[in-house]
């Protein structure tokens, strides 16, 4: 099966150190992705630090990502380490590359190149020892024809792709899905995991799910809290 496919990718590049992009739609697992990288790393007893790039203000990007010395901007009161200093031996995830501000895209790039970073309000370097995931649901080579994502960084980031097929192309998954997603959620509430009979089974194969296995998880967590069959 396609997940298949993607599960014997993860296992043989998780050994590397070569940066991966991971790419999928939104909700079909591209933190699970990362995640089962860096388990399968020889970084796995080191951090695993995830990172929302659309969810963090241009203006407070550097600080985040490189860390910032006391009194380097208004509010920074003590030496705050950044995603990069807290991922240090281990794997750095970067969701939702393609959001990344240009200046900032510039920024990264250095940092992947020489290995080291640069805290803001410091003059002394910092040596990087990160291996990069990102991710994105974005086509970033359009992006790169379109001038929103620099050509460098791209080539820097995409070394090995890994694509995730959306749930509607993998339809075949479904029965082992919606177990492991069933025994997740019962853990979660402390239920029993509730069996998924043939009809059910065909219900839920039927539904478009745009959101892909997230949307999936919503719906049985709503079964469950319903009570429904």
């Amino acid at each position: 099966s396609a997940m298949e496919m993607v599960k014997q990718r993860i296992t043989k590049v998780a050994k590397g150190m070569a940066p991966v992009l991971i790419h999928g739609e939104s909700g079909t697992g591209k933190e699970l992705v990362a995640r089962a990288l860096h388990a399968c790393s020889q970084r796995a007893s080191g951090p695993m630090v995830a990172v929302n790039c659309g969810a963090i203000p241009e203006n407070l990007l550097e600080a985040e990502f490189f860390g910032a010395r006391k009194g380097s901007y208004t509010g920074a009161s003590q030496d705050r380490p950044g995603y990069f200093q807290a991922a240090q031996g281990g794997t750095l995830f970067l969701d939702e590359i393609g959001d990344l501000p240009l200046a900032m895209q510039a920024k990264l790039l250095r940092a992947i190149q020489e290995r080291k970073i640069r805290p803001l309000g410091s003059t002394q370097e910092e040596s990087a020892d990160v291996r990069i995931v990102s991710a994105t649901h974005r086509n970033l080579a359009t992006e790169v024809q379109a001038g929103n994502f620099r050509q460098d960084l791209f080539y820097r980031l995409n070394v090995i792709e890994i694509t995730l097929p959306p749930l509607r192309e993998r339809r075949e998954d479904l029965p082992l899905l919606c177990q492991a997603l069933l025994q997740k959620l019962a853990r979660e509430s402390g239920f029993a995991a509730p069996e998924l009979d043939e009809t059910s089974l065909s219900q839920l194969s039927l539904l478009a799910l745009p959101g892909n296995v997230r949307e999936l998880e919503n719906v049985l967590h709503r079964a469950i809290a319903l009570g429904d069959d």
